[in-house]
């Protein structure tokens, strides 16, 4: 295969993986890294580390027409940020040390996981039961619909919050955002309307890839000539993504592309990891 023919796959690859990502509030990690072990060959090291820039690329596209559109709960987002910042240090150590095919098969299930829960809820379920934590740290907040502005209430503070440590050691330790995980510890944890969940999840996902990348930039994992068409790619899909998902009144159908897409990517992830051939 050329250089050209490489360059073209993943910069068209990418640009769909960055409007899946900024639709569903996943990061564009989980296309990305399949698609370059999977396709091409690529080393899965290399991969994550190519996937946490498409992740930053991701959240800039993306967070800045979320914020403007006032969907992204920005200090919620930044609450949460302590939790994953730390665990995505932690991560991108352990993953230097952990065997390429069981990183494969750990980047397998704990997608097949996500994809699940996403799909238990199947309507938006505003929360409107108090919680103190929330009140004191001014977390609470509202997001506008074609219906006019709509309140929410955020539960389970601690239980998010522990949810989103775990999100950052994934985060780092397979380079996909854990954009997943935010979303599933948001919708479900935190009673956190779904369409606020991924667009906050975008917002947070930047700064959790940033801390792992750094990790993976002292290893030597991040190839420029890689990394230059993914980013590319990605930061022109989630900008498309952004603008789809502001006129979008309803989250069901994201709901399933989020669970039919991972679902088939990660379960192609567990069979080469099982198989030996990542």
């Amino acid at each position: 295969m050329s250089v050209l023919i490489f360059t073209v796959i993943i910069l068209v690859g990418s640009y769909f993986a960055g409007l899946l990502g900024s639709l569903t509030g996943l990061g564009g990690g989980v296309v990305i890294i399949p698609l370059l072990t999977l396709l091409l060959n690529v080393d899965i090291h290399y991969a994550i580390g190519a996937s946490l820039v498409s992740v930053i690329a991701t959240s800039s596209g993306s967070a800045a027409a979320y914020v403007k559109e006032g969907i992204t709960n920005m200090r919620l987002g930044m609450f949460l940020e302590i939790a994953t910042t730390a665990g995505a240090m932690c991560g991108a150590i352990l993953a230097v040390y952990i065997p390429t095919h069981y990183i494969a098969i750990l980047f397998g299930v704990i997608l097949i996981f996500s994809a699940l829960l996403s799909l238990r809820k199947k309507a938006e379920n505003i929360n409107t039961t108090k919680s103190e934590w929330a009140e004191k740290l001014k977390l609470n907040s509202s997001y506008p619909t074609g219906n006019g502005t709509v309140a929410y209430s955020i539960s389970n503070i601690g239980g998010g919050f522990f949810m989103m440590l775990f999100a950052g050691v994934i985060s780092g330790l397979l380079g996909i955002g854990s954009g997943a995980l935010k979303v599933i510890a948001m919708d479900t944890i935190m009673k956190i309307p779904f369409k606020v969940s991924t667009t906050t999840s975008n917002f947070m996902i930047g700064v959790t890839a940033s801390a792992s990348a750094v990790v993976y930039l002292q290893r030597g994992y991040i190839s420029p000539g890689l990394v230059m068409p993914v980013v590319i790619g990605v930061l022109f899909g989630a900008m498309t993504g952004s603008k789809i998902l502001v006129h979008t009144t309803s989250s069901r159908w994201l709901r399933w592309v989020f669970a039919i897409v991972v679902t088939f990517l990660a379960s192609q992830m567990v069979y080469n990891g099982i198989t030996g051939k990542i």
